[in-house]
């Protein structure tokens, strides 16, 4: 074997590691938006870049899991797909609240980013099971 055939992920293993991302991603967002609604000096225009980068990691997620189920034929529970489409309209759901909910974003995101990472982990849970 050569050594690119040798560290190169399969789309499985990808999607497994990646999953872990989503998780820690979306629960660090999730409590630096509660930590901002209360410490004004959080309140960092990065923590809006990091929310959006923590919630992207969802779509890269669902992405990978159709990849294996519709390109390669893998077959997966099916709580476990129903929890990675729930995390997209939940991220919907957040984006669609956010002017309506403005004196609350912070509130607003922080139990919405700690909602995701429930998710993910019941996603993972579900997924090994």
């Amino acid at each position: 074997m050569t050594a690119a055939v040798i560290g190169a992920l399969t789309l499985q293993e990808a999607h497994v590691n990646w999953a872990w991302m989503v998780i820690f991603a979306n629960g660090l967002a999730g409590l630096w938006s509660l930590g901002a609604h209360w410490l004004a000096p959080l309140r960092l225009r990065a923590l809006w870049w990091f929310v959006v980068l923590a919630e992207a990691t969802i779509f890269v997620q669902v992405a990978m899991g159709v990849g294996l189920v519709a390109g390669q034929g893998f077959h997966a529970p099916q709580f476990h797909m129903f929890y990675g489409f729930v995390s997209i309209i939940a991220v919907a759901i957040l984006y669609a609240y956010r002017n309506q909910l403005r004196p609350k974003m912070y509130l607003l995101y922080g139990g919405g980013g700690l909602f995701l990472m429930g998710l993910g982990i019941r996603a993972v849970l579900v997924g090994t099971a």
